[in-house]
């Protein structure tokens, strides 16, 4: 007798830990039956937390999966029998692309839905999903890569929302759970610059979060990183409307330096600093770069501009150096003329004076060799001055700046 009860008791224990699905859940699937996606999902949706567990959840998700991928499939199936058909000389079939897409949109927007639930642990505390291997495995490519394809059939019709929308999806893709362990091979060639257009649709509609988001998944491709990075920037101070705006960029752009070194974010950091009157903070970002990098061009330029009128005589030897750094710069050669001559003009002894202006001249001759017709550099009357001041107004060789000035 006593061993007939334990046995009722472990059939029960049984009952209760191996319950099966939920009445919601049995409902559910009744339900799907012979339904299309769009009412299928929406039934889904709004039944999903009645469902008992992660489990029946993640389940309920993947047969939207399911649904979707079949459409996409059977749409792709045609498109590869018409190819075959093309080289036999046959009649092609109908394809549904914008079908097709939709399709390949849902499915990949899904199976991330449904591994959310997917990867929570069971009535056991373990984690065993069910459905991430064939997910990923079916959805990583052919899907996707229609939506590249679709994405760029949109922008040829000017439908930048569509596009967004697909290319969004391809970017936001990749950075899903779902596809860690996906050989990325196949989308080098693309992938970087398909998730910055993304982002710049995203920019454009204003939607600055998931502009940025956009920007950090496109910066994980090499090609795009520098280009990515400043579009980021701009995107985060492309609305400062108060001083409080500002402070808070700063602070976004000290978070962003101190994981990105670039020469650019430094640059934009040093003159939000001034921009701010913040002048110390904004000399100790440049001046803790040239303490690492005593030849970084971006610095000394910056830090030579930055003391020009207060102190011209240091700031042309910032300026020199940067010069020398870029030979074929001629904007900073105009700019370390420009320091050069202010110190002549500072400076009562004759004989450095003149030897300052023609110090100064030789930078400014060196800018209008690189930049004849001024389109880079503005060199045109700080020169024929420093001539003026050298060789007097009448000689020939300031006749020839003043020409030249012109």
């Amino acid at each position: 007798m006593k061993k007939l009860m334990m046995m009722a008791m472990m059939l029960v224990a049984s009952a209760t830990a191996f319950a099966g699905d939920s009445d919601a859940f049995k409902a559910l699937k009744k339900s799907l039956k012979g339904l299309g996606y769009a009412e299928a999902e929406a039934l889904v949706k709004s039944s999903i937390d009645q469902l008992a567990n992660a489990q029946e959840k993640a389940a309920a998700y993947n047969m939207l999966v399911d649904l979707a991928y079949d459409a996409f499939n059977k749409q792709s199936t045609i498109v590869t029998e018409n190819q075959l058909a093309a080289q036999m000389g046959q009649q092609e079939k109908p394809v549904d692309n914008e079908l097709m897409s939709t399709s390949a949109y849902n499915a990949l927007l899904m199976a991330i839905e449904c591994d959310k639930y997917d990867q929570q642990p069971n009535e056991k505390g373990k984690i065993s999903p069910k459905y991430a291997d064939k997910n990923a495995q079916r959805l990583w490519v052919q899907p996707r890569n229609q939506l590249v394809n679709a994405g760029q059939e949109a922008v040829q019709a000017k439908d930048n929302a569509t596009a967004r929308k697909y290319w969004q999806m391809f970017a936001e893709s990749d950075a899903a759970p779902l596809f860690k362990n996906s050989d990325r091979e196949f989308q080098k060639a693309y992938f970087g610059q398909v998730a910055r257009f993304a982002a710049v649709f995203a920019y454009q509609d204003k939607d600055m979060a998931k502009a940025v988001e956009l920007c950090d998944i496109a910066m994980k491709d090499s090609a795009e990183y520098e280009g990515c990075l400043n579009l980021k920037l701009e995107i985060l101070g492309s609305e400062l409307k108060s001083r409080e705006d500002s402070l808070n960029y700063i602070n976004q752009l000290k978070d962003i330096y101190a994981e990105h070194q670039t020469d650019g974010v430094m640059e934009k950091l040093y003159n939000m600093y001034t921009m701010t009157g913040d002048k110390a903070a904004a000399e100790k970002v440049l001046d803790d770069k040239l303490a690492v990098d005593p030849n970084n061009f971006v610095a000394l330029a910056d830090k030579g501009l930055g003391i020009l009128n207060d102190d011209p005589a240091k700031a042309s030897e910032y300026l020199k150096k940067a010069a020398e750094l870029k030979p074929d710069n001629a904007a900073i050669q105009t700019y370390a003329g420009t320091a050069i001559s202010i110190h002549a003009q500072n400076t009562e002894d004759p004989a450095q004076k003149k030897a300052l202006y023609t110090e100064a001249i030789k930078y400014y001759d060196k800018a209008k060799e690189l930049d004849p017709d001024r389109l880079n550099s503005n060199w045109g009357y700080n020169r024929y001055n420093a001539y003026y001041n050298l060789y007097g107004e009448d000689a020939p060789e300031t006749k020839q700046a003043e020409a030249d000035s012109k």
